[in-house]
């Protein structure tokens, strides 16, 4: 089974559309795709993609419909070369989970990208209510963890398997917590804007339930995995509630991965802008399968070709 993945926010780099935009194959049909998910966004994809800097595109506002877009134009690249049948599931990281549900037939893309503004907005509006951050914590113990967390105030956003725990709240907290870590691990300081999925997002949930509300929703042609425990969702409409409670709580890819695994996954191709999930794939499938598992980042139209193998491969 080759699972297809969607990036989260932080994922995202200056210019990592420009080749997507040059490319002498496929360019103009980039261009026009990004075109009308900007109308849809209110956001201006083509020059957030190319010219804008790190700063700008760490808005939750920007990065967010950046991120959708980058996948859907991603995904489209791939099965104008291989048949999307080739995919056995389909997953998202956080607000990749908007990305997954377009690729999986849930929403239309545009619905996603429109879903995704409201979501982007009214976690940038939470963010900005209270000063607060995001680290990941890498290696020691996760019970002795937990324990410090609640000791400080702080909450786990994501588990993101192969030892890794993305925690979030106030920045003296955090501050403390990366002065004195638990045994055997390190803190990393993450350059995003918020508290993302912990109960400073609680405010943007409301929002995005009535957007999601009014949208036409279809039972996934494509198997599909959610971020709340990991498990294969069937129905259309559930998954997207679980994807709107997520915004307040915590995004278990630990769950997802573990999922991936005992349904057979053989490699995991991940969309543009690509890079995260290939390496906790790495790390956190380690152990969980009793074979090697392939990957493939899609960051530039010159890796579609090692993803179009991977699928025809794996259905050789």
């Amino acid at each position: 089974m080759i699972v297809l993945a969607a990036p989260g926010q932080g994922s995202q780099t200056p210019g990592f559309l420009t080749p997507w935009i040059d490319d002498p194959e496929s360019g103009d049909e980039a261009r026009a795709l990004l075109a009308e998910l900007s109308e849809a966004s209110g956001v201006d994809l083509v020059e957030h993609g190319t010219v804008s800097d790190a700063e700008t595109i760490r808005d939750t506002a920007i990065a967010q419909p950046l991120i959708v877009a980058a996948g859907l134009l991603t995904a489209r690249a791939l099965f104008a070369r291989v048949d999307r049948s080739l995919v056995g599931a389909v997953a998202g990281h956080s607000v990749g989970e908007l990305t997954a549900a377009a690729l999986a037939g849930v929403i239309s893309e545009a619905e996603a990208v429109s879903l995704v503004t409201v979501r982007a907005r009214g976690m940038a509006a939470a963010a900005a209510a209270t000063p607060t951050g995001m680290s990941a914590v890498l290696g020691g113990d996760e019970a002795e963890l937990l324990a410090k967390l609640d000791e400080l105030g702080l909450e786990p956003a994501n588990f993101n398997g192969g030892g890794q725990i993305v925690v979030a709240g106030a920045l003296d907290a955090l501050t403390s917590l990366a002065e004195e870590p638990p045994a055997k691990s390190r803190v990393l300081a993450l350059q995003v804007a918020g508290a993302f999925h912990t109960r400073y997002m609680v405010s943007a949930v409301e929002p995005l339930r009535e957007a999601a509300a009014a949208v036409q929703v279809s039972d996934p042609a494509t198997p599909i995995y959610s971020n709340h425990d990991g498990s294969r969702i069937t129905d259309g409409r559930e998954y997207l509630d679980l994807l709107v409670n997520q915004v307040a709580s915590p995004v278990r890819w630990d769950k997802t991965m573990e999922s991936f695994a005992a349904a057979g996954i053989t490699g995991q191709i991940e969309l543009a802008p690509a890079g995260a999930l290939t390496g906790l794939a790495k790390r956190g499938l380690r152990g969980l399968t009793d074979h090697n598992v392939a990957s493939v980042a899609i960051k530039t139209p010159d890796d579609l070709a090692a993803a179009v193998a991977l699928l025809q491969e794996a259905t050789a």
